[in-house]
Formats: C-alpha cells, structure tokens, sequence
C-alpha cells in the first residue's frame, strides 16, 4: 500500500486516500498510458446494439438536450457535432476496461460499481452535473475540456432529461489528452467536452448508497430470507380489547407490535449481513453469463462476476454460501485475487468443488491457464 502507483500519478494508495479521496479533485498526466488507445470506437459501438448492454445516446447542448436508450441499430454520423454515446458496465466486455477497475482495487469491491466508456463527437458532452460518487476519469482516445466547480448550488434545469446543473461556474479548467486521469470527489459539478472527434473516456465509478436506499433494499431481503424466523410468526391479538368509539383510529398496540416486528428481523444473527452481501454482490441487471468452453484446471472470475465475503459467507452474484475453515480460506483467495489456481482448486471440499463446478456452468467462473 505504500507503492507508488501509476494509475495515482505516482503516489501510493495510502497517499491518495489521505490527500485526496473524498477531498479534492487531482489530475494525473500520463497516468494511464497503458490503456490510451485501447478502446475502440467499433468495439464501444458494438456493444450499444447488444439488448444485454446499458447503453444512452446524448445530442445537443446549450439547454437543448435529447436521450435515447439503447440497443442502437443506427447512430448519428461521425462528423455530426456534440453527440455522446455513453456504454455502462464495459468491464464485463472489455479486458482494457475490467483492467482499470482492477486497478482501483485497493478500495474495497463493494464500492466498486462499474466502467462507463463513451464516445463523443466534437462537442459532444452531457452537460455541467454533479455526482453522488467518486468517479476516476481516463482519457482513452482524443482530448476533452473537463470543467470542474465546488459550488454550493446544485439546481438543475427543469424539464430537461438529464440532470443539468442551472447555474455552472468552473473554478478549474483542464483539457485531458490520452491517458490522463481526473479523479472527482462526490458532489463536485463537472462538465466534460470533446474537443474533436474520436474522444473516448472511461469513467470508473463507486457505489455510495444512501441509507434510503440501502433500508429499501435490504428490508425486502430480510423479510423473504429462507431462514425459519420463529420471532416473527406471532400473529397480533387484542384480546380484552375495549370497545372503540373511533373504529378509524389506529391501535396503538398494533403499531407498536409492528415496530417490534422490524426491531426482531434486525435482530436476527447475520440476517441482516448476509442481506448486505447478496445486494452489493448483485450483478448488472443486463449482465448474461455463458460458460467458456476452455481447458484448463484453473479458475478465474468472469468478468461481469460480482464476489464479495464476510466472516460467515462468501457472496457471488447475489447469492450467499457459509463457509468455514480451509474452503473459505480458498474461496476469499478467490474473490481478492479473482483467480484460483489448480492446486488450490484441488483442495476443496467436496461439497465446494462441486458448488465451484455449478458457478461454471452458470459462466460465473471460468477456467484459466494459471
């Protein structure tokens, strides 16, 4: 951790984490020379006809906005000005792109969302707006003008599509050549545009959910866990009820018997854990998986797999699994390194070489040459 690191502009994960991660923004020349280039407009057009992918196409500027949502049999003309082809989830289909998320892996999965990579025409952009996440920058191809405000007014621009700040004031300025990152703290307002054609821009995004969110997604799953929750099948009874000259009134009682309802489903040991696990392990919702029909005795995630563990279960793709003793030493091996070599495969359990055999036939994992 105490590494320079390219993708940090030399510094190491440590230093970054303590000047700039959720503080101040940072441009970084040259820091992904390895990655300039290696996107393709074709590849990036390819995968907005595909029905599995989450893809948008922006047009306009100027508080004259459009979007549409893939999959695209057509797209504007290259030389048409200030349109923008936005394509989610890239590292599920991308090795460039699955190798810049993996390069921000010294920041936990469960804050890694996903690679956005779009194409831009001259000019094209989405327009001043802000983000609820940190997001890292990577000029693939051309060159972008990003931009960038600490404003405390984030109004937006009614009846627009797209959420574009009303008053933008930049306090910075920068143009970004191939390879060069602009890490962005949440709610700082940024606009981005290509300055010529055959702009390309990877954007590797966090997950950062808010505690609505999070309390809309987790209280489903604790309700409909499989586990027998003998707390929670007492039925309410007023027995000895008073008769009622306000019938539409609430029982008191009956809402305090709902309160401890939710209070005893919090309650239940590592309910609300595993709850946590299988939401943040959740795949894309578009994302498919096939199985690779390749040899080797080795594993590796596929791409678009989402693996994740807490001291009692290991989580793939929005399923949870106890484990214990040497499997889960294996299987965490296997969701920090995404890759399991032959010898370790070999070390499993039964009961975890034959759920490893059903994770491939599902093309979570595939196999590899390691």
């Amino acid at each position: 951790m105490n590494e320079s690191l390219p993708q940090l502009g030399g510094l190491s994960a440590q230093q970054f984490l303590r000047r700039h991660w959720q503080r101040r923004p940072v441009l970084m020349r040259g820091a992904a020379l390895g990655a300039a280039g290696r996107i393709s407009r074709q590849e990036l057009f390819a995968l907005a006809r595909l029905p599995g992918v989450e893809s948008r196409l922006v047009r306009g500027a100027e508080g004259h906005w459009t979007l549409r949502h893939g999959p695209f049999a057509r797209l504007p003309a290259l030389r048409e000005p200030q349109w923008t082809l936005l394509v989610q989830g890239c590292e599920a289909h991308l090795p460039v792109a699955r190798a810049l998320m993996d390069a921000y892996r010294f920041l936990p999965d469960a804050r890694l969302d996903d690679v956005m990579v779009s194409w831009a025409a001259d000019g094209g952009g989405v327009g001043p707006h802000v983000d609820a996440y940190d997001v890292f920058l990577v000029q693939v191809a051309g060159r972008r003008r990003w931009r960038v405000s600490h404003q405390r007014d984030l109004g937006l621009i009614d009846g627009l599509p797209l959420k574009i700040l009303r008053d933008f004031r930049a306090e910075h300025d920068w143009v970004l050549e191939a390879g060069d990152i602009l890490y962005l703290p949440p709610l700082w307002a940024h606009d981005g545009v290509a300055l010529g054609a055959d702009c390309i821009t990877a954007s590797v995004g966090f997950r950062a959910p808010s505690q609505q969110e999070l309390a809309q997604s987790l209280l489903p799953r604790l309700l409909d866990a499989d586990d027998d929750l003998p707390a929670l099948q007492r039925r309410y009874g007023d027995a000895g009820m008073a008769a009622s000259a306000t019938p539409a009134a609430l029982p008191p009682a009956l809402q305090q018997f709902a309160r401890e309802a939710l209070q005893k489903a919090l309650a239940q040991p590592r309910l609300l854990e595993r709850a946590l696990g299988e939401w943040l392990s959740e795949p894309k919702a578009q994302q498919d998986f096939e199985p690779l029909l390749a040899p080797g005795q080795a594993l590796r995630l596929a791409p678009g797999s989402r693996m994740l563990y807490d001291e009692q279960h290991v989580f793939v793709n929005g399923e949870s699994f106890r484990a214990a003793g040497r499997d889960a030493r294996l299987m965490r091996s296997l969701a920090d390194t995404r890759q399991l070599c032959a010898v370790d495969r070999a070390k499993l359990s039964p009961a975890a070489r034959q759920l490893v055999n059903e994770w491939l036939e599902e093309g979570w994992l595939w196999p590899s040459s390691i």
